[in-house]
């Protein structure tokens, strides 16, 4: 069961690989710059969540904000940029989608942000 696990999770990005380059071949352009174009996104998104972690983190421990939900939120974004970093074109659409997300909307978000 083990060896099934493995295989499936080291046949993934090679598969993801495999379309990547097939859709550089269809569209005409390098598969580095497809490669390098997610690789810089996801390190653009991986530093500014850094950056807006480290705000929301104080803004929790002074009681501004809900903490539980800015985790949610920070981790979803940290996925996504580790996926964004990851080779190939089927990884960059989940983070896509992951990042689409419409988390922390609704009744109870705008409360815990009116309570100031």
């Amino acid at each position: 069961m083990r060896f099934v696990v493995l295989v499936i999770v080291l046949s993934l990005p090679a598969l993801d690989l495999v379309v990547t380059a097939h859709l550089a071949r269809v569209t005409g352009l390098p598969l580095w710059l497809w490669l390098a174009g997610s690789l810089l996104a996801g390190l653009l998104v991986l530093r500014s969540e850094r950056v807006e972690f480290r705000t929301r983190t104080v803004a929790a421990l002074h009681g501004e904000q809900p903490l539980l939900r800015d985790m949610l939120d920070s981790g979803r974004k940290v996925l996504a940029a580790f996926l964004l970093i990851l080779p190939g074109v089927v990884s960059d659409l989940i983070a896509v989608l992951l990042l689409a997300l419409p988390l922390n909307v609704g009744p109870a978000y705008a409360r815990a942000g009116s309570r100031r």
